[in-house]
């Protein structure tokens, strides 16, 4: 199901009901539909800005990155110039010597945060009812689950992708130890077939 960012309204320009007494049915309904119009307008030009917002600042992160970037591709190509291969010869116990490669470029983690929320999709959030106050129940179940989890659960995604990895874990496990039995067992038969049996 997709999820609507911006959601522009009014989205019927017509559809209203004519107040009691008009004398000019046609010339209300046209200064509802004008005013409608200049709503949606309205409503455009802030999700316009928005959206720019946006675009800037993720044309600036895009900026930084590409600026690191050639930073670290200008410090690399004047290393390898001035690297001689005649001169410097590298050993093998050198080699492991050195420290790891260890980059600095921070990984973007937790992407889908309530910190990140796009503000258009916090105030549809705003808007929403609260969910109804089912924790209450919570003390009377046996089960001890949340009485509410059954109605709403935020969480349900990630424990089905968990269960899924930790299920996929065990079946490789499975599979290596059942690999490693016929293994022995291959291992067995071949070593008793080799040994020469002598009878008096």
């Amino acid at each position: 199901m997709p999820l609507v960012k911006r959601n522009i309204e009014p989205r019927h320009l017509c559809h209203t009901a004519l107040p009691q007494g008009i004398k000019n049915e046609l010339e209300c309904v046209t200064n509802f539909s004008l005013a409608n119009i200049i709503r949606q307008l309205s409503s455009l030009s802030k999700f316009a800005e928005d959206l720019f917002g946006e675009l800037f600042n993720e044309a600036h992160s895009f900026s930084f990155r590409v600026n690191s970037l050639q930073e670290r591709v200008d410090r690399l190509s004047v290393s390898v110039t001035q690297l001689d291969p005649k001169e410097e010869e590298l050993s093998l116990q050198d080699i492991t010597m050195r420290k790891a490669f260890r980059s600095s470029t921070i990984q973007d983690q937790q992407l889908f945060d309530r910190r990140t929320l796009p503000i258009p999709l916090q105030e549809t959030y705003d808007i929403c009812e609260q969910p109804p106050p089912l924790n209450i129940l919570t003390p009377y179940r046996d089960d001890g689950k949340e009485g509410l989890k059954f109605y709403t659960n935020p969480s349900y995604f990630f424990d089905l992708w968990r269960e899924k990895m930790l299920q996929d874990t065990e079946d490789k496990r499975k599979e290596k130890k059942k690999q490693k039995v016929l293994i022995t067992e291959c291992a067995g038969v071949c070593f008793f077939s080799s040994v020469r049996i002598d009878f008096i």
